[in-house]
């Protein structure tokens, strides 16, 4: 019994201590070459990525695209933009669908996400390095990754 009893006691101070945190990762996001728009602010990112604004200034309907939830770079997106976790985003999505509006759909790679945004009118996304196609434009970056002529931005 004294030793279930020790190792729940270790187990308890293991689970205590915080998880080293990772540097931020720097991304940039992205838009198709028809958006009109060269920069956007935090804001109007939040609100495109949690489908409060659905159209561009020019009438042109948003296509916002996501990485998977447990992309480290969707995480680091999620916390600067949308000020919370994607796990934490769940229940606002449930909330919605019940308004009819569905989430951003989810890509599984930073090359998908190049692809669709440079194919798709009216797409946005978001990558972590210099994107590899300049059809695509880029309107707002986080951090600054060497190499990559951006507008640096910080994340409040």
């Amino acid at each position: 019994m004294r030793f279930f009893s020790a190792i729940l006691m270790i187990s308890l101070l293991v689970s205590a201590v915080p998880p080293a945190r990772a540097a931020p990762l720097s991304f940039a996001i992205v838009v198709a070459a028809d958006v009109d728009e060269n920069s956007l602010t935090r804001e109007t990112l939040s609100f495109i990525f949690q489908r409060k604004q659905m159209f561009w200034k020019s009438g042109k309907r948003i296509q916002p695209i996501n990485l998977p939830p447990a992309s480290p770079l969707r995480r680091a997106f999620s916390q600067c933009v949308l000020g919370r976790e994607p796990d934490a985003m769940e229940d606002y999505w449930r909330e919605m669908y019940f308004h009819g509006v569905l989430p951003p759909h989810v890509l599984e790679s930073e090359e998908a996400v190049v692809l669709f945004v440079n194919s798709t009118p009216g797409a946005i996304g978001y990558v972590s390095a210099c994107v590899p196609d300049m059809r695509a434009k880029i309107v707002f970056t986080v951090g600054d990754p060497p190499h990559c002529a951006r507008r640096a931005a910080t994340c409040l």
